[in-house]
């Protein structure tokens, strides 16, 4: 599955310094804004205990975690909604992202430039939070142009739902407050999910702080968090700057020494990449067997022959069932064949709900 996530934020907020953390892509950081013009991808991998204790106990010759992308997208100045600055841009890269991480400096340093002169995380949020709405509102106003006249005149009923639908995220836009807020349901939306509306997407604010405020936070966090807590969304504390820090370590042991001095458990990257996972509202599934040990990206709610359609579409065509074993069975009895042996194999049909760290293996026929 090809699921990105978008890094957003004004210039000069620790977007692409956070970016460099997470990939072994390089993004230019400087202290400038419209450092990054062109948006960086870079594949990550999701940490996940669970495949490391798998890997030891099955010893395979290969072991693939889930991935994800993360795309460091240009930033983005007052006006990007009408073609400002690199707007009509940045607004199109975001448009295809699946979720989007919006980095908020929360930090004061009078050596690194603020784009509006001053630190003002609420701000900062706003000014972003305005452009998407806006460019939204201007999406929504040009579909309900298209489709009044047959919702008023005609007998259609999908164009009549389709109405009321955007003229109720239409109301809400212009109140200042994004479509994700509404009380649309999944279904409803999916009347407008071709507009692939950016204010949809959900987000995850990351407050980038400097050392001193990695632990416990600061008042430009604790601000942040109350301006948010009305969206059902997560906050993390960061420092790019010590995460920047920790990826010039050589050493697995270096970096948890270094961790552990700053009262910390793991590394804050560590933490956004599961958060970002999470975000997403995916699950893991997992193969195991001597040539790979394997994690499996899925959608929270897929069923057996779904998740078999992730390896290939011929598993999903031809399923037949689907053996599983739990995470804690296999991990408490170490084996495949030891967990036949205590009744902990499950064989599975078409209607089965994968539960997040199935051990699964696939019958099929095509």
């Amino acid at each position: 599955m090809a699921l990105q996530c978008g890094i957003v934020g004004l210039p000069n907020v620790g977007k692409s310094t956070l970016f460099n953390c997470l990939s072994n892509a390089k993004a230019q950081a400087a202290n400038f804004p419209f450092c990054t013009i062109e948006p960086n991808v870079g594949v990550i991998s999701v940490p996940d205990e669970r495949l490391n204790k798998l890997a030891e106990l099955v010893i395979p010759q290969r072991v693939v975690p889930n991935t994800i992308e993360i795309v460091d997208i240009a930033g983005l100045v007052k006006g990007a909604s009408k073609g400002e600055g690199l707007g009509n841009q940045f607004l199109g890269n975001i448009r295809t992202t699946n979720a989007i991480i919006h980095v908020l400096r929360c930090f004061d340093d009078g050596n690194v430039i603020h784009v509006d002169g001053s630190v003002d995380p609420i701000r900062d949020k706003e000014i972003i939070d305005t452009e998407l709405q806006l460019k939204d509102l201007d999406t929504v106003i040009k579909r309900i142009q298209k489709v009044e006249k047959m919702a008023k005149t005609g007998g259609d009923k999908d164009a009549k739902k389709t109405f009321e639908i955007l003229s109720i995220v239409k109301t809400h836009l212009e109140s200042g407050k994004s479509a994700r807020t509404t009380n649309i349901s999944e279904e409803d939306f999916e009347f407008i999910g071709d507009l692939n509306l950016l204010t949809v997407k959900p987000v995850l604010y990351v407050c980038n702080v400097d050392e001193a405020s990695v632990v416990d936070g600061n008042a430009y966090v604790e601000r942040v968090r109350d301006a948010v807590k009305d969206e059902n969304a997560e906050v993390l504390v960061i420092s790019a700057q010590i995460e920047s820090e920790i990826t010039q370590l050589d050493s697995y042991e270096e970096r948890q020494l270094f961790l552990d001095d700053l009262g910390l458990s793991e590394s804050g990257v560590h933490k956004l990449i599961r958060a970002a996972y999470k975000l997403l509202d995916l699950a893991t599934y997992f193969t195991a067997g001597v040539q790979e040990v394997r994690a499996w990206t899925i959608n929270k709610g897929f069923t057996a022959p779904q998740a078999a359609g992730v390896i290939h579409t011929d598993f999903e065509k031809g399923f037949i069932r689907a053996e599983v074993i739990k995470y804690n069975d296999f991990i408490t009895y170490g084996s495949e064949n030891a967990c036949k042996e205590a009744g902990k194999l499950n064989v599975e049909g078409k209607t089965y709900i994968v539960e997040d760290g199935d051990i699964m293996h696939f019958r099929f026929n095509v």
